[in-house]
């Protein structure tokens, strides 16, 4: 066990010093005041304060983790060893800078609580991002910086046994429309035709009645190949569907048909079920409540996850609501367009509340590539290196690499060619050495 000598103990300290100690590292971490108690302890131990004691390990600490509320902080990216970093500490530490504080920073998203500019959807970019700017968001640096602690007191205590976590993958797959033609009811289904007719698309029409009258199957119909992915691998998948109401935004089959929940529990029993919680769900409690009851009702069992449409997130509202319904995981964190570590890591981690400053039992799984990201890069070969830089980034501090992926991906559309090549490159990447 870890013991840390501070001035004072806080919600901030005790929430990040336990996600690098124990969630990260695999090592119990506890607290004092009295330095009486610090002299004792014969095992590993640090001071995280303002000036050490004497020659201990010793790591001066930022005034951040003793805060309450938000203010505006000066930070200062720097570079450091193979990564970069933030609130250097001077040269006195056994470390250079205070990684606990930076930590906390990224991981309880800092950032998106002061003003910055939002997108068409109202979501945080990643170009407003610190990360972004600073030219490490292709980076897990909270998992960088907790290994280069570690190497640390190593070195100070020679003697310890550090236990050694496995890299794996968490591989979410979206579902906001099951069906690209069927299922879709008499009034959907004559729209869908007089728009082929009107923007000429002939070709869309010979495929949408083929569809209809049973001749081929349905372009988002991929789920057989999905499960059978799934037979492959004993990581599981976490499917989310999107159940609610049609709107602007969200256009998936009604729940009423039969078909559809059909479907919902035939792939529930192969993969995990989450709910995708709609649009118009963001922004009214008692909508998201009767999309949760509805899909536990379909599924027979608690929702433990939720992601929400558009990957769209206001902080804090958004998470209260979950932890409210008592969801237990959520797969929304992350950039559509970009890839890389919107929270600085590749380890899930708890909701902090930086308004209430408690610890939540929310757990965030912030997702690192979406599908959408790939299709910047023109050729097949690209993709994969681009994938595979981003898997080995994880790989590198034995993280959890947590890839989006949509039904329709796996279609047989000129746009996807080869994305069921990626995603089986994904689950390859567990059994390589």
């Amino acid at each position: 066990m870890l013991l840390v000598y501070t001035h004072k103990i806080t919600p901030r300290l005790k929430y990040i010093f336990k996600h690098i100690c124990t969630r990260i590292l695999g090592f119990p971490v506890s607290f004092t005041t009295t330095v009486e108690e610090f002299i004792a302890h014969d095992s590993l131990k640090m001071s995280y304060t303002r000036k050490a004691l004497g020659n201990e390990f010793f790591i001066k600490s930022h005034e951040i983790l003793f805060e309450q509320g938000l203010s505006d902080i000066d930070i200062q990216v720097q570079d450091w060893k193979h990564t970069k970093a933030f609130f250097f500490n001077g040269e006195k530490s056994a470390i250079s800078f205070d990684i606990f504080a930076a930590s906390f920073y990224l991981l309880t998203r800092y950032e998106e609580y002061l003003p910055h500019v939002k997108d068409d959807y109202g979501r945080f970019t990643a170009k407003e991002s610190l990360a972004f700017k600073n030219g490490f968001l292709k980076q897990p640096v909270v998992d960088i910086w907790a290994y280069l602690f570690k190497d640390s007191l190593q070195e100070r205590f020679t003697d310890f046994k550090f236990k050694n976590r496995t890299y794996s993958i968490n591989p979410v797959i979206d579902v906001p429309v099951a069906y690209y033609f069927k299922h879709k009811g008499l009034m959907r289904t004559i729209g869908g035709t007089l728009g082929d007719i009107l923007r000429f698309k002939i070709r869309q029409l010979y495929h949408r009645y083929l569809v209809l009258l049973r001749f081929k199957r349905d372009p988002y119909n991929t789920f057989k190949w999905i499960i059978n992915k799934q037979k492959q691998t004993k990581h599981k998948f976490v499917v989310f569907f999107l159940i609610g109401d049609y709107s602007t935004h969200d256009k998936n089959i009604s729940i009423n048909k039969r078909k559809f929940v059909s479907l919902i529990k035939s792939v529930a029993d192969y993969c995990k079920i989450g709910l995708k919680a709609s649009y118009f769900a963001l922004e009214n409690f008692d909508t998201l409540k009767e999309e949760k009851t509805n899909m536990e009702s379909i599924i027979n069992t608690t929702l433990e996850a939720s992601r929400n449409s558009f990957s769209k997130l206001n902080l804090p509202a958004s998470y209260r609501n979950l932890i409210d319904l008592e969801i237990k995981e959520d797969f929304t964190m992350g950039y559509v367009n970009e890839i890389g570590f919107r929270a600085g890591t590749c380890t899930p981690f708890l909701f902090y509340d930086l308004d209430y400053e408690i610890q939540t039992p929310l757990m965030i799984n912030s997702f690192h590539v979406m599908d959408y990201a790939l299709l910047k890069h023109a050729s097949l070969l690209d993709k994969k290196e681009t994938l595979n830089r981003i898997i080995n980034e994880v790989k590198r501090v034995n993280g959890t690499f947590i890839p989006v992926f949509h039904n329709y991906t796996f279609s047989n559309e000129a746009r996807w060619h080869g994305f069921k090549e990626l995603f089986s490159i994904i689950l390859d990447s567990v059994d390589e050495d």
